[in-house]
């Protein structure tokens, strides 16, 4: 289960003067499912607006309500292992999302399974957050007690022109547990609780269609230059 303080804990930090989000990554794909471009930077080189407008986006996830449209995951040992998806989230959060190539092929990976109505981005963002500690009557101190690192994926329905809209499923990565980042498990996202998308648990390997399959077996189309 979710707690949901520890959701708005990172939730209010949110906000263009509090964010310590330090990279945004995504792609965006055409409603027959194909490629179209994408996009890897600075969170921080991002205008204002566009920054306001990313964030919204990426706080929709943690925010969400909590064991309703945030569920609470867990990696079996079985697919914590070299070529599958829990190995790559763990790259793409050590790198911070700056190796495009890894970035290429995570794509490649959920484009193959999503099932979508219309054309769709693929957001990643990276953050590392300052856990403050807090004092034995629960007060916060300024020291830092550990930094979690994690990522916020949002899949979002293009409203304009490269434009997203709300995310209709997602997840955060490492979970969020008791003012920590626990690696073995990961909340997940979806927007219709009562019609969720299904594919991504199978795209992450926590659903009961999952392949064990490697991802370098899988990913068929190769790597977008």
């Amino acid at each position: 289960m979710i707690n949901r303080e520890d959701m708005l804990e990172l939730t209010r930090r949110m906000t263009l003067s509090r964010t310590s989000i330090t990279r945004i990554a995504g792609c965006y794909v055409d409603r027959d499912g194909e490629f179209e471009g994408s996009f890897n930077t600075n969170f921080l080189k991002l205008s204002s607006p566009e920054r306001a407008k990313k964030l919204e986006l990426a706080k929709t996830i943690p925010f969400s309500a909590t064991n309703v449209n945030l569920k609470d995951y867990e990696f079996p040992d079985s697919v914590q292992k070299p070529g599958s998806m829990w190995q790559m989230l763990m790259a793409m959060k050590a790198c911070g999302l700056k190796n495009d190539a890894l970035m290429d092929t995570f794509y490649d990976m959920v484009m193959e399974h999503y099932h979508a109505a219309s054309e769709y981005a693929i957001l990643v963002f990276h953050d590392c957050y300052d856990i403050p500690a807090k004092a034995s009557d629960k007060e916060r101190l300024w020291e830092s007690e550990e930094v979690f690192e994690y990522l916020i994926c949002a899949i979002c329905p293009l409203v304009g022109e490269y434009e997203p809209g709300k995310p209709e499923c997602g997840f955060l990565f490492p979970a969020y547990i008791d003012r920590c980042g626990d690696s073995g498990r990961i909340h997940v996202f979806q927007e219709d609780a009562r019609r969720p998308h299904g594919e991504i648990l199978d795209i992450l390997g926590i659903g009961d269609g999952r392949s064990h399959t490697s991802l370098h077996e899988k990913s068929g189309r190769g790597l977008h230059g």
